[in-house]
């Protein structure tokens, strides 16, 4: 049973909003829709929110790129899917757009290789166009551009084909 949330007052709310965005980076969205729950109004929110972002709390630049990192790095996120995301969360493209260009390629694509290779060894058995699709798929499910996700299911069934 959820228990009904206890209204919080302005300062209350932006002292517990401070405490959770010290812990860890928060998106303005996610932050605006908490308070929100906590009982504030939409002009009480946007005020908070605006102290958050003066003293330095919350920061879109900053959130994306911690966000850009953990995704790529933890989940194996292509850019597709972590831009996606962002604009979810009510980031400006521009931000999105900045973020995504501090994705190094070769470590891009090197951590596609690698979530390849793992996905190869469950479709090895199969015929090669199945494989070939299911590899595409699983890239494309995982964020990856079609171009680049290509360029590297050949280059996992060819080291495949020599380790053979």
């Amino acid at each position: 049973m959820n228990k009904p949330t206890r209204q919080l007052t302005p300062a209350q709310a932006l002292n517990r909003a401070a405490a959770l965005c010290s812990r860890s980076e928060q998106a303005p969205g996610d932050i605006r829709e908490k308070l929100l729950k906590w009982g504030l109004n939409t002009a009480d929110a946007q005020q908070v929110l605006t102290q958050l972002t003066e003293q330095g709390f919350i920061n879109e630049a900053r959130f994306a790129h911690a966000f850009v990192n953990d995704r790529f790095t933890y989940n194996g996120w292509g850019r597709i899917k972590i831009a996606y995301q962002l604009r979810q969360k009510g980031i400006p493209p521009e931000v999105i757009d900045e973020t995504m260009t501090a994705i190094d390629e070769e470590r891009y694509r090197q951590r596609l290789v690698e979530l390849l290779r793992a996905k190869w060894r469950t479709v090895k058995g199969r015929e090669p166009r199945a494989a070939w699709a299911a590899m595409m798929r699983f890239a494309a499910s995982r964020g990856f551009e079609t171009g680049i996700a290509g360029e590297c299911v050949k280059q996992v069934s060819r080291l495949d084909d020599q380790d053979d």
